[in-house]
């Protein structure tokens, strides 16, 4: 029987990778990996228990007290902190945010990187996040780095938060993507770039099922 791989995309924020990713692993019969649900959910602990985002010692001895675990329940991916589901918990702006700044930190990554690395030990497996085909998984079988124009990102942003029934300004999603942008393009340790070897595909003027149809195209093909 042939080994399943593992397929990282990467990109930034509002690029299309979560439902990607998501319609990718589904079509494959795969494991899907939200890395960024990892970092989020240590960033909404810290918020629950008032630490500074800023304060890195605080947050290295959160990371050893707090349990994050990801469980597979019909197929979907749940992400528990400390036994609690926190589901939507971790999808606000404020969430992402903190979750961008946390992890700059090297304790933090370090702290998931293992967990991170466990669910792909067998294969068959599609990662999503910022540095799965540079740092968590170079060795992929296939990388893709998914991007999009900012415009097109913020506005898609703008459309899916609003969608949920939530009230919020264009101008404070457009500011929330830029200052993400930065820091994960400008942090020191595991910056977004494109892995080596991987395939650029721009989503701006494709629909989702274009992208996922692009991805699997290039999966079957060799």
């Amino acid at each position: 029987m042939e080994k399943k791989k593992i397929i990282t995309i990467d990109g930034p924020a509002g690029a299309g990778k979560s439902t990607a990713s998501k319609a990718v692993a589904k079509k494959l019969g795969y494991i899907y990996l939200d890395t960024g649900a990892l970092y989020r959910a240590l960033a909404y602990k810290a918020l629950q228990v008032k630490i500074s985002i800023d304060d890195q010692s605080a947050l290295a001895d959160l990371c050893f007290r707090t349990k994050v675990a990801l469980k597979y329940i019909n197929g979907q991916l749940t992400v528990y902190v400390d036994g609690e589901d926190v589901g939507e918990k971790i999808r606000t702006e404020e969430v992402g945010l903190a979750a961008s700044k946390i992890s700059t930190y090297a304790v933090v990554r370090e702290s998931l990187l293992n967990l991170q690395r466990e669910v792909g030990v067998n294969g068959g497996l599609v990662a999503e996040g910022r540095d799965m085909g540079s740092v968590v998984f170079p060795n992929a079988d296939y990388k893709f780095y998914l991007d999009a124009r900012t415009e097109e990102r913020i506005k898609r942003r703008y459309k899916e938060i609003t969608g949920k029934g939530n009230l919020v300004e264009y101008q404070a999603i457009q500011q929330d993507m830029l200052t993400r942008d930065k820091q994960d393009e400008q942090r020191q340790l595991a910056p977004l770039k494109i892995p080596a070897g991987a395939i650029i595909i721009d989503s701006t003027d494709l629909s989702a099922q274009e992208v996922v149809a692009k991805v699997i195209s290039y999966i079957l093909v060799k």
